[in-house]
This record gives structure tokens, sequence and C-alpha cells, in this order.
């Protein structure tokens, strides 16, 4: 993933990344490293670090003006990398190309914080190295770029920072300082063990750092608290302190730690640049510093989602409406309004709460709420269902009378009374045991008036009902409500709905009380019960916005993220909307 994009605005390689092909016919001593690959295109192999460092000059020579010498042995500086940096110290300071005067802690080799900082911005340095090598790089680097004017480079003891540093600068206040710290603990860290996460692509640039560069006791979270120590005593001396993380994780306990010691302006940036993301942190002890905001909130916010769509080919679209009289919606009806039926229509099948949103005219929108995973592991569910089938239920009680009217009707109804710890089992017929005769619904209700009683006894039990469903093969078992039974009610009225009006009905989970629904019209201009405020569910997986528009002669299906848990059972719903539109025109109802 290229981060380019999000680099510091004034980055001159933001929106104009290094012409390698260019570059490579100016100077022969990059040109070497540069080969063409299959598709045409210079390429730069990271992995090796002649490259990588002629790079690194060749950019300082074209860009800045800078020459500058490295050993292979110490750390290579990216350009860009180092660029981000000297922005981002311009905003904390409030300007730039004006005389400043800043500290670079552990100047490294090529010197090239001092050396930008002094060619770009004309500002003075104290540049402070503890390695033998690279103070003697530096120097020379300052030098041969005649720049020791401007910049100071100073060799201090082991573990020196800011303190010893400043005790012969005692009267000079200056305006930041700037600091690249080890990152690592120790070997085994640097080598990635146990301090890089499995799923992440190894680095695509070769690390070169000498040991003081790149190790330090306690890695960078312990250099960056001396650093806030020597801070704390030092105070007003410097305006900003600042530094870069090479680990996310650091930043969290060093905000924490300054947030202990009472720092009262703190603020932290990332930098970005090709596949690599650093982090930095400044503090200042003065009252009237300007605290620029952290860039990554604002990039996360413009951020764009692009919705998860799909397209209906007019041909479908036709096919779709020609079958729509079968789930009760007119074939006369616009195409927009014959696809958002069929998807309510699934929906309700899927036990998805919905809810239509006012839209445009031409378009059609659906809020939904999804409250439990219904779209996967069909074919599990048909078997259990099946398994269900064959399942043997238990017989009636025995105090219900019996007429020889209902042994008639046996043959012609095969409703029952389930056990109620069965009610999830759907039976077709009921065998029954011996010396028992089930009655029909009819008979039943007749012989209330003698054993009224026995039949009140069942009123928390659910009728099941068979029915042919005219767009399955299979026989689909529909599910009463549970209802109160008086000795006046018969089965005709308290009969169970039939399936054109389960397929008009929304179904709503468990979760939903009854008492919580109102009247709503659907596409077919008929009321159905929904919930009142579907966006009101606490407990959800996800909620998504559906959006049906036409694209000329077809129509267009749009899912857009709203909230949730993850975005992937999003995706899930999408694929199982999108597949049934489809197996309905391969599969039409009733065949």
């Amino acid at each position: 993933m290229s981060l380019n994009k999000s680099m510091h605005p004034r980055n001159r390689y933001k929106d104009k990344p290094p012409d390698f092909a260019y570059l490579a016919s100016k100077y022969p001593d990059f040109e070497q490293h540069v080969h063409t690959n299959l598709a045409g295109r210079a390429m730069l192999n990271f992995k090796e670090p002649e490259a990588v460092r002629a790079l690194t000059c060749t950019l300082l020579k074209e860009d800045f003006g800078l020459t500058i010498d490295i050993p292979l042995e110490r750390l290579i500086p990216t350009v860009p990398l180092r660029l981000n940096y000297i922005h981002w110290v311009e905003d904390l300071i409030g300007g730039q190309g004006e005389p400043r005067r800043g500290i670079d802690i552990g100047t490294g080799a090529s010197c090239i914080y001092p050396l930008l900082g002094a060619s770009m911005n004309g500002w003075h340095y104290l540049a402070t190295e503890v390695d033998d090598i690279c103070f003697d790089y530096a120097t020379r680097n300052v030098e041969q770029n005649h720049l020791s004017d401007l910049i100071k480079v100073v060799k201090v003891p082991q573990k020196t920072l800011l303190m010893d540093a400043l005790k012969e600068e005692s009267a000079i206040v200056y305006d930041f300082c700037m600091c690249n710290p080890p990152f690592f603990a120790n070997q085994l860290e640097a080598k990635g063990v146990n301090s890089r996460n499995s799923r992440r692509p190894p680095p695509s640039s070769v690390n070169t750092g000498g040991v003081t560069e790149i190790m330090a006791e306690g890695g960078e979270l312990e250099f960056v608290k001396r650093i806030i120590h020597d801070s704390l005593q030092l105070k007003t001396r410097l305006r900003w302190y600042s530094c870069m993380l090479g680990k996310k994780c650091s930043l969290a306990p060093l905000k924490e730690e300054l947030r202990k010691q009472g720092v009262p302006k703190v603020t932290h940036t990332e930098f970005c640049q090709g596949r690599t993301m650093r982090w930095a942190l400044a503090w200042s002890f003065y009252d009237d510093v300007t605290v620029p905001s952290p860039p990554s909130k604002k990039r996360k916010l413009e951020k764009s989602r692009k919705p998860l769509t799909f397209m209906l080919l007019q041909p479908t679209v036709k096919e779709l409406q020609s079958q729509a009289s079968s789930i009760g919606c007119p074939s006369d009806t616009r195409p927009v309004e014959t696809i958002t039926a069929w998807l309510e229509k699934t929906l309700s099948d899927l036990k998805v709460l919905y809810k239509r949103v006012p839209c445009g005219r031409k378009e059609r929108s659906l809020f939904l709420t999804v409250v439990e995973n219904t779209w996967i592991h069909g074919r599990q569910r048909r078997r259990d269902q099946g398994r269900h089938l064959r399942e043997l239920p238990r017989a009636p009680p025995s105090g219900i009378s019996t007429t020889p009217s209902s042994v008639t009707a046996q043959h012609h109804s095969s409703t029952h009374i389930p056990d109620s710890s069965h009610s999830d089992s759907h039976t077709p017929t009921a065998a029954q045991g011996p010396g028992s005769v089930p009655q029909s619904g009819t008979n039943r209700a007749n012989s209330q008036g003698a054993s009224g009683q026995e039949v009140l006894s069942q009123e928390e039990e659910t009728s099941c009902v068979p029915v042919k469903n005219s767009g399955t093969e299979e026989d689909v078992i529909m599910e009463s409500s549970p209802t109160s039974i008086t000795p006046n009610t018969t089965l005709a009225q308290t009969a169970l709905p039939t399936t054109t009006q389960k397929q008009e009905a929304i179904i709503t989970p468990e979760e939903v009380p009854i008492e919580t629904q109102e009247q709503e019209v659907n596409a077919t201009g008929q009321e159905v019960m929904q919930p009142q405020s579907p966006g009101a569910v606490q407990h959800f997986l996800f909620k998504c916005l559906v959006n049906v528009k036409a694209e000329e002669q077809d129509v267009a299906v749009e899912i857009h993220w709203v909230e949730g848990q993850n975005k992937d059972l999003m995706n899930q719903l999408c694929t199982y909307l999108k597949n049934t539109l489809f197996r309905v025109v391969a599969k039409p109802l009733g065949t």
C-alpha cells in the first residue's frame, strides 16, 4: 500500500515521485543501480545498500544542491521521510525561511536534518554525535557544502542527550530540537523477532544502521523518556522538543508520561511515505506556542468509503418484473420498485429489520439493521429441518375427547398440537400412539363445550400446518403466534396466515416484541408489520443503507456501510442478495 498521498502537503515528492529513468540518464553513478522491468519501467532494488545510498545522494544533489558521502556500514536516510520531519518542524515553530536555532540529537553520518534545514530555511543547527565514524563524515559533509557558518557538529560522550550538550550554550534559547532515536532494544528486535506483526509484509528496504544508531537500552521508549526528563530541567531553554518514533505502540505511553509530568502543550503526527509509517511527538512549556492538529485525524475523516455495488441488466430486470406478481407486486411497476420489492421479500425471509428512508424520486432506499446472521449455512439448516420432519411428535393428551368425525377428518387434515418441547419441529403428518385418534381443527373447536378446559390448557402451544410453497418444491411449515383461545373461538378465527400473507409480512426476530411494531406500506401498496425504528435496536451485527436506482435500462444496487462489528458480514449479505435475485431468474418461482 502506497502512503504517498498522505505525505506532508509541502513535501515535493507527494505528487511527483522521483523519476528514476530521468535521474539515471543524468547521473552515471545512479544509472548502474537502475534496471528496467518487463513493462519498461525503471526500477530500483531497495534491498541493495549501494542502490539506496545512490538514490539518497542523487536526490540531495538534484533537488537540494547538496553533496554528501555516506559509509555503507552506517544508517542511510531516505530523503522523503526526512523532508516530512523538516516540514512538520516548520509547522511547529510557525514559519519557514526565518532564522531559527535548532538541535539535532544524533545527527548521523549524513547530517541530513541540519543540511536540509540550513539549505532550505537558513536555520542554525547544533548537531551532536557520539559515534566517531558518524562524527567524521558529518563534519566533512557540512564543510563540503559550505554550511559551517550555520551548522556546528559536536562530539559528545555516550548517553549524552540535551543536558551535557547545552552546558557550553547556556545563554542561547533554541527554537526546537529534532531526534531520530534508536528504535530497537536488542538485535532480536532489530531483526523483527517478537517486534513485528506476523501479518505485516517484510521491510521493503535494507537496514544499514550501526549499533549506536539502531539500538539503545530500552529501545526508543526509554530513549525518548530520557529526553523528556532532560526537558523537565531545561524547560524554556527550548520552545519545542520533538522526537520521531518507529513504533506506534510507543506513542501512547510517552504521551501518558508527559501528562503525568504536567507538560502543558503536547501534539503528535504521522509521517507517511512509500510503504513506511513513522510517528512524531512534540511538546512545549511555552503558553504562547500554536499547537498544530494531528493530520492523521483529518486523513481518516476524509477517507472515502466506496459502497458495495452490483448491477442488474435489463433482461434480468424484465424477468424479475414478469415474476413480480408471485410476491404480490404488480408486474407493470417501475423497475426500481420491482427490485426493491424483491429485496424486501428476501430481507423478510432472512429476518433482517429494514425501513424505507427518504431518497430521490428515481431511487429507493432501505435502512437495514442486522441482528442475526441468517444467510449462511443454509444447506445445514435445510438438513436440520429434514431431520425434524422425520421426528415423531408426542401423542396428544388423552384427555381430549374424540368423535367419529375426527377420524374421518384425519385423512384430510394434518393439523396437530405438538408438545411444547417440540415447538420448533416441523412434522407434516402426526403419527398417533395406540388408542388415540387426533381431531381435526374444526371438530376440536366444536367439542370445546364439553372439554373446554383441556383445549385451554394447550393455548400456549404452537400449531404447525404444512403449506405448499409456490417458490420451492418443499413443504414449508408456517407457525402461528400464540393466541388466547376461548370456548367460542373456532379454528377459522385463529387460522394461520397463507403463503401469500407470509411473503407480505415482515418477519422480525424474537427480540423485537409485537407491541413495538407499527403498520407500514411495502412496495406492493399493502400494509405490513414493521419494527418502529430498526436504527434503535441496541444489539446488532451491523447497519447499512441499501440504495436501488435506475441506470438507463438497468438497475444498480448499492450497499453503504453505516456501523457495526464486521464489514465482512455486509459483503456476505450483498453476495446473498445478488445471488438470490439471479436464482429467481434462472429458476422462476413455481417451477
